[in-house]
């Protein structure tokens, strides 16, 4: 079952901190728009709220933000110690698959934690992050075909791997059932030219 917050509030909550963290840096819409590769009309469709980002669009502009996607869909400033429930947790859906965004932290060290799950015959492909990003990844139910640089790796249930994601990468599942796994990134914060 997945827990999935009110849209409107979501892309509200998206609207206002893409917009907060690009004016905090200093940054225009251009320059946000060359860093992240997200086109300057997406841009201000998402700060506008006119628009539903993926988690593609969502990553880039994290990622040239300097922040975590789980800052940027935030609806409510996180304390010191944070408990999300589950009607908090964000849930991305495309083609009958599913990434859920459990918890994430900005500094010093971006992670995030997700929850995925992979219909049949579906994939995500992954951009490559900022350079010494990992993620680490368990299968919990299925089998997983992880594509990084072109070489494909069978990560079976109850398998974990752990790679380099500063380059193109996918998660695929070639099987007939669906696919369930955790996992976690760990970004460097990129410098900030301000």
């Amino acid at each position: 079952m997945y827990y999935v917050q009110d849209p409107e509030t979501i892309t509200a909550a998206i609207a206002n901190n893409v917009r907060a963290l690009r004016t905090q840096r200093g940054l225009t819409l251009d320059v946000l728009a060359a860093r992240s590769g997200v086109s300057k009309g997406m841009l201000v469709q998402v700060e506008q709220g006119r628009t539903n980002p993926s988690v593609t669009t969502l990553t880039r502009i994290s990622s040239a933000l300097g922040v975590t996607v789980a800052r940027i869909v935030e609806v409510s400033q996180a304390p010191v110690v944070r408990v999300v429930e589950g009607v908090e947790m964000v849930t991305f859906t495309q083609g009958g698959s599913a990434a859920t965004l459990l918890v994430g932290t900005d500094a010093p060290m971006i992670h995030e934690l997700w929850d995925w799950r992979l219909a049949p015959g579906t994939h995500h492909d992954g951009d490559a992050h900022t350079a010494g990003t990992r993620e680490m990844l368990t299968v919990l139910e299925g089998t997983v075909t992880l594509v990084v640089d072109g070489r494909s790796h069978v990560v079976r249930r109850g398998d974990a791997v752990l790679f380099s994601a500063d380059r193109v990468h996918r998660y695929a599942n070639d099987g007939e059932d669906e696919v369930r796994f955790i996992l976690v990134v760990a970004e460097p914060l990129a410098t900030q030219d301000h």
